[in-house]
């Protein structure tokens, strides 16, 4: 029997030269997908949106020289449920900027979507029924921003599943 022949290493491989810096063209930014990646950045404008439009007056009236104004989160429980929604959108938009990412089977354009829609129905529900605790209070500006925002964080949703395909 034959003794096979000793191993000889391959020579090392050869690396090419960096190319050479050119100094006449300056740095460019570079964005991540589509308009610069304009779903998420709707998701995070209008999650924060939604959450300070809990702050806002959802009602207001004026009677016997005096002017009221009642903010959403004072409205009950839906009023705060609108805050923790856009509070819920924000931390979405969170873990995925710090490199988080949810299962595939549970794509972040979905819960974008459906936390949009919980929040569109607890507001127009507020929007449908005053509560009984002000009487001869109106819909203030406040309620028609968090009508808006909730909108939006839908419009948002679909804006990030669109790139996402």
């Amino acid at each position: 029997m034959q003794t096979p022949e000793p191993f000889e290493p391959d020579p090392e491989p050869q690396v090419a030269p960096p190319p050479p810096a050119d100094a006449a063209v300056p740095p460019q930014v570079q964005y991540g997908g589509g308009v610069w990646a304009l779903g998420a950045r709707l998701t995070w404008l209008s999650g924060l949106l939604l959450a300070v439009s809990a702050f806002t007056d959802w009602y207001a009236g004026s009677g016997d020289g005096i002017t009221i104004g009642v903010i959403g989160w004072h409205t009950g429980a839906l009023g705060k449920l609108v805050f923790f929604v856009g509070l819920a959108v924000l931390a979405l938009y969170a873990l995925r900027e710090a490199g988080i990412e949810l299962p595939a089977t549970l794509p972040e354009s979905l819960i974008v979507i459906a936390l949009g829609a919980l929040a569109t129905i607890f507001v127009l529900i507020r929007v449908i029924s005053i509560p009984d605790q002000f009487p001869g209070s109106g819909r203030g500006i406040g309620i028609w921003i968090s009508l808006v925002s909730a909108l939006l964080v839908i419009a948002a949703g679909l804006l990030t599943a669109s790139e996402e395909l």
